[in-house]
């Protein structure tokens, strides 16, 4: 391999930039629907040996020094984050007429933008790069600082972080309930970057001895928490229905429709359970599920009476209006309500982390001055956030806690606080994105979340991925993206996790400074060694 690894590094202009384009769409390939856990084993070694070609002349001014890094992890990042996010255009299709023209900046502005977090990364990494195994740690641990700020600036965009290539199944999960999703980015970078060192034979011992040993642990650890006997039951058990409609989004935006859309959801929670099966003593609907604001139509609420059985009790994704008082105009909540066999509200849950420029405008009074309007939310101002995440406790004590739509894939927003809970309850509306890749790299997503708190997942989704997800990652029942239907199934017990959410935030931060502390040792012994 050093005669690739040579060819590699000594590339310049426009051949370095679309290689390194070209590896970073290749790391995709590890995301679903394609799940292909090599491909981060070809991009990365390629990503390594770019940047050990990137000049280090410290006569160089500041800029000129390290901006070859930053283009170099620019270039990385905007193919991996084009492959990734390019979907995100289909929802812009829904009302064409007014958005279409946004289609470059959703498919390639935003891409390009977040694609500076790698850049910066590549520039951190080259600080600390040296010989032999260090840059990979150096590469790992830079990484490692750019998802976190991903993650967490400019209200955060953590979508398709690195460590999500790693955990494609079960088996593949379960370390993330030990070192969270930050442990899981640095060592992922770690281990897909080792085959590098084959490349150019130094360090090439310790750094894959470390890096198999990783990931020895990785499946290891997996297969062995997957083996631990399973918790008891419930008692009394809970039976759950969760309703997947699949309607066309076009069709939930237009008036004349709503109706049509309300009564479809109401058949499928009416429909009797299969043979010998139990009634469901909850049902779920997906996000926005109801068409029209509910407090504003005692009719639609007088039909969930009549479709409920005696003790059943229903959650559905609605808006919710509030009064602003003042002669304000009413603040709107995107929301989950909890309604019982009477067709009373007797619970809910308003969403806190909302999507920019699909629920609310940022810098609304310019932006709205131009006749636009969220993407998501048709009303003046769009969707407010609420102050704080409430749960829902149902009749029977049992506690839910709610994430609505992309809230799932932020673990930093899902604390200690979780763990009480009976279930995690996620509900989305991914019909906006079609059949493309979004829906599959949300529900995987999701999934993460139950594995991270050892508590089960229900997941409602308009168009799918629905599935009832057990404390492991598991899919013990679901429906497939596009499926219309229902299922019914009982809700799994909790699986205490080793490590609650704050410490796994814990330890992957002392995986993010080991990474980094190596990466820093081995420079200043290079530095040494050349003087």
């Amino acid at each position: 391999m050093d005669w690739i690894a040579g060819r590699v590094m000594l590339l310049s202009g426009w051949r370095r930039a679309a290689l390194a384009m070209a590896a970073g769409l290749l790391a995709v390939l590890a995301l679903p629907p394609f799940s292909l856990f090599a491909a981060p084993f070809l991009s990365f070694p390629i990503l390594v040996w770019l940047i050990d070609g990137v000049p280090a002349d410290p006569a160089r001014g500041l800029l000129r020094r390290y901006l070859p890094a930053m283009w170099t992890g620019w270039c990385f990042g905007f193919g991996y984050l084009l492959g990734g996010l390019w979907w995100l255009g289909n929802a812009l299709l829904v009302e064409a007429d007014t958005f279409a023209w946004a289609l470059p900046l959703a498919i390639f502005g935003l891409p390009a933008v977040l694609a500076f977090y790698y850049g910066l990364a590549v520039v951190l990494a080259r600080l600390l790069w040296s010989e032999g195994w260090g840059r990979i740690a150096a590469l790992a641990g830079a990484f490692g600082v750019a998802e976190w700020a991903r993650a967490s600036l400019l209200t955060g965009f953590p979508w398709n972080a690195i460590g999500y290539a790693a955990m494609p199944l079960p088996m593949a999960m379960q370390s993330v309930s030990l070192v969270g999703l930050m442990g899981m980015n640095v060592a992922a970078v770690f281990v897909f970057s080792a085959p590098a060192l084959l490349g150019t034979r130094r360090g090439a011992l310790p750094g894959l001895c470390v890096a198999i040993a990783l990931l020895c642990l990785h499946l290891g650890f997996g297969a062995w928490r997957l083996a631990q006997p399973a918790a008891a039951p419930l008692d009394p058990p809970m039976t759950l229905r969760v309703v997947q409609p699949v309607i066309d989004q076009a069709k939930k935006l237009d008036d004349a429709a709503r109706a049509e859309v309300f009564e479809t959801h109401l058949a499928l929670t009416a429909a009797l359970p299969a043979p010998g099966q139990r009634r469901p003593d909850l049902i779920v609907w997906p996000e926005t599920a109801v068409p029209f604001i509910l407090t504003e139509n005692p009719d639609a609420l007088a039909r969930i009476a009549e479709v409920l059985q005696d003790g059943q009790v229903l959650v559905t994704g609605a808006v919710r209006a509030e009064d602003a008082g003042s002669g304000l105009p009413p603040r709107y909540y995107n929301s989950m309500i909890m309604i019982d066999h009477q067709g009373q509200i007797i619970g809910g849950a308003d969403k806190v982390h909302l999507v920019p420029f699909g629920e609310y405008l940022p810098l609304e009074g310019l932006i709205s001055a131009l006749g636009l309007h969220a993407i998501a939310a048709e009303m003046p101002g769009g969707f407010s956030p609420a102050a704080a995440r409430m749960t829902m406790t149902l009749p029977g004590g049992r506690v839910l806690y709610p994430l609505i739509c992309y809230e799932a894939i932020f673990p930093a927003e899902i604390g200690d606080s979780a763990l009480s809970a009976s279930a995690l309850l996620n509900l989305t509306n991914d019909a906006w994105f079609g059949d493309t890749p979004g829906p599959y790299q949300h529900f995987l997503q999701a999934r993460l979340r139950a594995v991270e708190t050892g508590v089960p997942m229900l997941r409602a989704a308009n168009s799918g991925i629905s599935a009832l997800i057990d404390p492991f990652g598991r899919v013990e029942k679901g429906l497939n993206l596009g499926v219309a239907g229902f299922f019914d199934a009982e809700l799994p017990p909790r699986a205490a996790p080793l490590v609650p959410p704050s410490g796994q935030a814990r330890n992957g931060l002392i995986f993010l400074v080991i990474s980094l502390a190596v990466a820093a040792f081995s420079r200043l012994s290079f530095v040494f060694r050349e003087n």
